[in-house]
This record gives structure tokens, sequence and C-alpha cells, in this order.
């Protein structure tokens, strides 16, 4: 029996030459890593390197066609230590693909944008933890410094799409359900308003929502719905209180102060976006939605 070594071989590929062809081109040496030699070298194991193969992030050098053997390339290890690194930063992989996808200029970008959105995560739940323990204690719960305001809002005729969503997919769900919306609402005479996205139910690691989409339009149709007058406590978000789970606390804002105020929420919560503003592309101070929930007027 013939042993291969450990850490390397040496793989020849040879060319059938065709009439003309040098010698010097019907052989190609080049020095290859199987591929547990490269999962203990790069500290992944093999079953990452073929999730990550699958996925188009790491592929081998050479797949043996007859034995579906895998073999890298010593420099492999520098994208695979890469992805080993991000990953335990909880990058997803899709970013992942992004950072290894471009010029690494684009991957710094990317990296940055990531760990900024991370901070602002943890900055949020660190007060929501200080927020909790209060509770718990028999504090009375603090809030960031909302102003929760009241208003009357008329009968809307809304143009709308109602799914199931987990947290993951919220952005491009919404995102993508405005862009439809807006172009059917040329047929009922076109958007009076800005986006509004209402939770019919919590969205989150454990739920699914389910959350409607809507632009308010001119008029009615069998595929519009009708949303009732009605009185709302509400909050002004800018683009910095935005990004969840920042907004999060707009939310509870409005919550503590209807259960201060002995009021009844009524109806779903939901985002009323600004027309015409990209929340994504605001500047952190712009003013992009405001969160609100329909309530009960007060008895005189």
């Amino acid at each position: 029996m013939t042993c291969r070594p450990a850490a390397q071989f040496v793989v020849i590929t040879e060319v059938r030459a065709n009439v003309g062809m040098a010698v010097d081109d019907v052989v190609v040496e080049e020095q290859l890593l199987t591929i547990g030699v490269f999962a203990r070298r790069s500290r992944l194991s093999l079953r990452a390197l073929r999730l990550y193969d699958h996925l188009g992030l790491l592929s081998p050098a050479v797949v043996d066609p007859d034995t579906g053997y895998r073999r890298y390339r010593d420099d492999q290890l520098f994208t695979a230590r890469l992805i080993v690194g991000l990953r335990r930063l909880d990058m997803p992989l899709s970013d992942v693909a992004r950072v290894l996808s471009g010029p690494r200029e684009v991957g710094v970008e990317v990296l940055e944008e990531y760990w900024a959105a991370v901070e602002r995560r943890l900055a949020f739940q660190r007060g929501l933890a200080e927020r909790l323990g209060e509770s718990l204690r028999g504090g009375q719960t603090r809030f960031p410094a909302f102003t929760v305001l009241e208003r009357e809002v008329p009968e809307t005729i809304l143009l709308s799409e109602i799914k199931a969503v987990d947290l993951p997919a919220l952005r491009a769900t919404v995102t993508g359900a405005i862009a439809r919306l807006t172009r059917r609402a040329a047929d009922h005479g076109g958007a009076v308003g800005g986006p509004m996205v209402f939770f019919h139910g919590e969205v989150n690691e454990d739920s699914d929502g389910p959350v409607e989409v809507g632009i308010p339009v001119r008029t009615a149709s069998a595929a519009t719905r009708r949303e009732p007058a009605q009185l709302q406590a509400y909050v002004t978000v800018t683009r910095a209180q935005w990004e969840w789970p920042q907004i999060l606390s707009a939310y509870d804002a409005v919550e503590e102060w209807i259960r201060q105020h002995q009021r009844t929420g009524v109806g779903a919560a939901r985002e009323v976006y600004r027309v015409g503003i990209d929340p994504v592309a605001a500047e952190p101070a712009e003013e992009v939605c405001d969160v609100a929930v329909p309530i009960v007027a007060a008895r005189r």
C-alpha cells in the first residue's frame, strides 16, 4: 500500500499533447494540501469547509473527479482564517461573502459597517438589561427621551400586503413590498402619504408577525382596505434611532405612556414613514418615521 504524505503532495496533471505542443505544456506541477491538513491549519472543520465550498466562499483548488478528494492551495489559508475571524464576530455568511467578493477596501467597509451596527445593538441591549433589572427590583422603568404626542388620523384607503416574516428577512420584505405597492398605487389615483408598516404580532427571533405593509391611496378597489379614523399616541424617530433594535425603545416609550396615562391601545402598532425619505440614506438626525399606536380617547 502506498501512503500519501500527511502534509502535502504533488499533483501532476497530464495534458495529452496535440501535434506541435511543447513538452513544457504537457506537465504542470503544484503543491496542494489535503482537506484534513487544510482543516487543521485553517482551524475549520471538514463540515465547515464543505459548507463554504457549497456557498462559494472557499472552494478547493482541485477536486479529484474519481474520488471526490478536495485539495487546497497554501495561499487559501488567508481566506480560510479570515472567514474564521469574521464568524467569531458573528458576522452572517451573506456579509462574509460581501467581504470576500470585492476589493479589500470594500471588505474593510463592510466589516466597519457591520461592527458599527453591532456596537449600536449592544448599547441598546445594555440599556435594556439595565431597565429590566430596575423593573425586576421593583423600581420604575426608565426609557430613553421620547416625546409622546397624540393626534387624530382620518380614515385612510390602504393598498397593502400582509405576510409572516422572521427578523432576518424583515427589511428586505418591507422594502420589496413598498416597491410593488408604489407601482400599483398609480392604478388607485396615486399615493397620498408615506408607507406604513403594521406589526400585527411581534417580529423577533421567536415570532414572525405577521407584518402588513401599506401605501395610502386616493381611490378604493377590491384590492384595498379602509383603516378607520382613529386617535393615535406616537413618537417621532430619527435615522439614528431607527435601526433595529434601537427602534424598540420608541415602541417601549409609547406603550409606557399609554400605561401611565391609563389609556388603552386598540390596534396594531405601526411605523408611518415620511414621504420621499429613504431611511437607509437619511442623515442621523433626520426624522424618518413615527411609531404610533391607536388608542381610546380619554374619558371626559
